[in-house]
């Protein structure tokens, strides 16, 4: 027997296994809330926008495109846009409107829903139904179904895209990821699996929905009827109010997101205040393997339990996982946060390989289908069987250990920056005659973007000024944080900028060139 694997697996058994439990916890004051929402009501809802696209005329395949923060919103569109047949495109909010319109461009969505909170500043982002997520204008798409109405439905296919996630790589315009319910679903899977997810869980969302579909982590917290805290907006004091009143026991985020909850921490204790969660919290966390000396703080200052992953939004993401075996239960706190900075072993299902350039290859049901219309990009990256992720790096026996990133992709906050696209908004700026962008370390961010710059003859402007300038083009996150003009650039004898020579200074003494 083969029954297809969708994502609407999650919230069906939720449904008819937890009706009346709350499922999700909206965030507090959020313009149009929707408070706390049950099993029986959050199914309902994903039915009711289902047969909100019915009525659109949106066929099964039809994109419908979200721009949003964290939101219990969010959470039904998992399931009533892509369980319905239809190719959920979550966009990050903090991109700006030329760079959401070319991805609205791009995915061919037919569908925008945009937060009130964006919905200003992507004014002239358009679709065939544009419609602002608060309260009013929305009603009828997160309406529950109406009684003895049922959707349209569709002929589940694993093979079918679930969702398409746009990158950042190596070139300047982002790439739309497509990965198929087979893809979401076993990933989901195998990272609820390794992370012991069970009904008596409770998952704050510090990670942002758009971001590679929350990790998966939305849909097998849901498939285990754990319930949902929303969080809007990382702060380090404010994730750790809602760990002492709602009872979290687990969340996601990138490097950030730790030393964020680490600061909180600690002015919590130098207030003479309780830090909540000891021995019941586990934080997973990749983006970038943080230093040991951090995942050491959060296991002795926080007593959290510390899961590292590793993986990208091509591979859904859940590639490896580095969680302590029994076997480090009598180590000391510094060894055992020495392990754990490794990027981990392979996830059921997974196979890992480094080929003789030292690239970190995988290969997984959790490798997507390929790049949105872009098939030569595809054709790069799947090479006879294998992903070829970008990222540098070697085996250490059963454990991947990341050294560097073969990409020109630097990773701040979490999020990727392309270099490349950085670069060419400095170079938009009449002053700049050459540039080189690299990621340096950064305590809060993991890396920030820093801009190397060689300036026109006879031209004067001030550091400040480039970073405005970039910041007229760009999303702010994407932009320097930093300006250091230079008389040169080191270059091939063909041409080639060698960027790890302009990284090697501000990552000399430590171990990776990844932060």
């Amino acid at each position: 027997m083969h029954v297809p694997l969708t994502v609407s697996d999650f919230i069906e058994r939720a449904a008819l296994v937890y009706p009346d439990r709350v499922a999700v916890v909206d965030e507090p004051g959020a313009v149009a809330g929707l408070g706390s929402v049950t099993y029986r009501e959050l199914a309902a809802r994903a039915d009711g926008m289902a047969a909100f696209l019915d009525d659109l005329g949106l066929p099964v395949g039809a994109r419908v495109g979200i721009v949003s923060p964290n939101s219990a919103r969010f959470l039904v569109a998992y399931f009533g846009v892509s369980g319905s047949g239809r190719i959920l495109v979550p966009i990050n909010f903090r991109l700006n409107e030329t760079e959401v319109a070319y991805i609205v461009e791009h995915s061919g969505a037919e569908v925008l829903l945009v937060d009130p909170e964006v919905d200003e500043q992507l004014s002239s982002v358009k679709a065939g139904h544009r419609i602002v997520l608060d309260g009013e204008a929305d009603r009828d798409v997160f309406a529950e179904i109406a009684p003895g109405r049922s959707p349209l439905g569709w002929e589940p296919d694993e093979a079918a895209t679930c969702s398409i996630n746009y990158t950042s790589g190596t070139t300047a315009r982002p790439k739309g990821v497509e990965l198929t319910h087979r893809n979401c679903t076993l990933n989901a899977m195998a990272f609820g699996w390794h992370t012991t997810v069970t009904d008596r869980d409770v998952l704050l969302h510090t990670l942002p929905m758009f971001h590679c579909n929350g990790w998966g982590m939305p849909y097998a917290a849901t498939g285990m009827g754990a319930r949902h805290v929303v969080l809007r907006k990382v702060d380090g004091e404010e994730i750790l109010r809602r760990v002492e009143r709602e009872g979290v026991t687990l969340m996601c985020g990138a490097p950030a997101v730790v030393a964020a909850i680490l600061s909180a921490a600690e002015a919590r204790r130098e207030r003479g205040e309780a830090v909540p969660g000891a021995h019941h919290v586990r934080i997973v966390v990749a983006g970038a393997p943080p230093p040991s000396r951090v995942i050491e703080r959060v296991e002795m200052e926080l007593g959290w339990e510390f899961i590292q992953i590793y993986g990208l939004t091509e591979t859904a993401p859940l590639l490896t996982i580095n969680r302590a075996p029994a076997e480090w239960d009598d180590l000391d706190s510094t060894e055992r946060s020495v392990l754990l900075g490794r990027a981990g072993v392979p996830a059921i299902g997974v196979r890992m390989d480094v080929d003789e350039e030292e690239e970190v290859l995988a290969r997984s049901n959790h490798v997507f289908a390929g790049y949105w219309q872009q098939p030569e990009e595809s054709a790069k990256v799947l090479v006879d069987g294998w992903f070829h992720t970008g990222d540098g790096g070697h085996l250490d026996g059963a454990y991947t250990v990341i050294a560097d990133r073969k990409k020109d992709v630097i990773i701040t906050g979490g999020e990727n920056v392309s270099s490349i696209e950085v670069e060419d908004a400095l170079y938009r700026h009449p002053a700049v005659a050459e540039a080189a962008v690299i990621g340096v370390p950064d305590e809060r961010w993991g890396e920030t973007v820093k801009a190397l710059v060689v300036l026109r003859p006879d031209a004067d402007v001030r550091e400040a000024e480039l970073i405005d300038h970039c910041r007229s083009v760009l999303a702010h996150f994407k932009c320097p944080t930093s300006v250091e003009f230079r008389s040169e650039l080191p270059r091939t004898a063909t041409g080639k900028l060698q960027k790890f020579k302009l990284r090697q200074a501000y990552w000399e003494g430590r171990d990776r060139l990844v932060n």
